[in-house]
């Protein structure tokens, strides 16, 4: 008879490269964790794993375990979050992604502060850029600023926040070089682009006041970076213009550090987005509530108060 004690034990052990990295994930010595797979592949009657050197494969048996197991451990995630929820608790694991920099100011304090009012909830936040190369099956939640290369249909999209892009420059780059007027003039200036995802960042899009005619421009950057800091960075210390998302400069254009440019034109928008993923647990009670909580908290957001 197979408990769910063995099925998570199993369950670490199958997500780990050898019975060492099993030991360090479930903070236990490697002896033991020999002990506990050799007691129960007799109690089975069956070989779970091929024991390498360095690394273990699954047996044929072993993958039949660990597929079974992952469902019937989901299942009762599931059936504690279900109960749970009829107390009024949250429960679970719960894995969002969110962008670095946005991520970092504004997500990170509220997964804190979301965890510490349901403290049977745990909660893991990873930043990345590109939540289109991270599997839809591996998170919850996806917080994206702008648009997506490529979303999955069974992604469920909601809008959370609205987000303008400028374009802006600092006051002694200004100085030094006359404003353009228009966006062709942008050929003549010392442009900085961000390289963050696989849009064609070398291609800023213009489209005038009460007009539908998009006006394209393209820069040969003087200065890129992967990185929205850096590149915001060398355009406050006057190296160039950049368009940036109006939650990272709004505080720079108030204290007048960064300056609009081209003020009677618009760039696309970049609205901030949540994904809800597709593993059967992501549309549990709390990713709908923490959901909420985000549609609450940017309803009036930081950067157009």
């Amino acid at each position: 008879m197979v408990t769910s004690d063995d099925l998570r034990f199993f369950h670490a052990l199958a997500a780990s490269s050898s019975l060492a990295a099993t030991a360090r994930l479930l903070n236990v010595s490697p002896p033991a964790v020999t002990q506990r797979l050799r007691a129960l592949e007799a109690r089975l009657k069956v070989q779970l794993v091929h024991r390498g050197r360095r690394f273990l494969t699954l047996t044929d048996e072993g993958e039949l375990l660990a597929r079974h197991g992952r469902d019937i451990l989901g299942s009762l995630a599931e059936l504690d979050s279900t109960l749970a929820q009829r107390r009024g608790e949250i429960v679970g694991q719960m894995q969002i992604l969110a962008p670095f920099g946005f991520g970092r100011r504004y997500v990170a304090p509220l997964v804190a502060d979301f965890q510490a009012r349901n403290p049977r909830l745990k909660m893991e936040l990873m930043l990345t850029d590109r939540p289109d190369r991270a599997s839809s099956s591996a998170w919850d939640l996806a917080i994206h600023v702008g648009g997506l290369s490529d979303t999955t249909p069974s992604l469920r999209m909601q809008k959370i926040a609205p987000n303008e892009r400028f374009l802006c420059a600092s006051r002694q780059y200004l100085a030094k070089h006359e404003p353009p007027k228009q966006p062709q003039d942008l050929i003549n200036h010392a442009c900085i682009a961000l390289r963050e995802n696989d849009e064609d960042v070398t291609l800023w899009r213009f489209r005038k006041m009460k007009s539908a005619t998009e006006e394209r421009v393209r820069i040969d950057p003087c200065l890129a970076s992967n990185d929205g800091e850096i590149v915001k960075a060398w355009a406050l210390a006057g190296h160039g213009l950049i368009v940036r998302s109006e939650w990272d400069v709004s505080d720079d254009l108030r204290a007048r550090r960064l300056i609009r440019v081209l003020p009677g034109y618009r760039l696309p928008s970049a609205p901030i987005v949540a994904l809800i993923g597709t593993r059967r647990e992501a549309r549990a009670a709390r990713v709908d509530r923490f959901l909420q909580e985000l549609t609450r908290h940017f309803l009036r957001p930081a950067w157009r108060s």
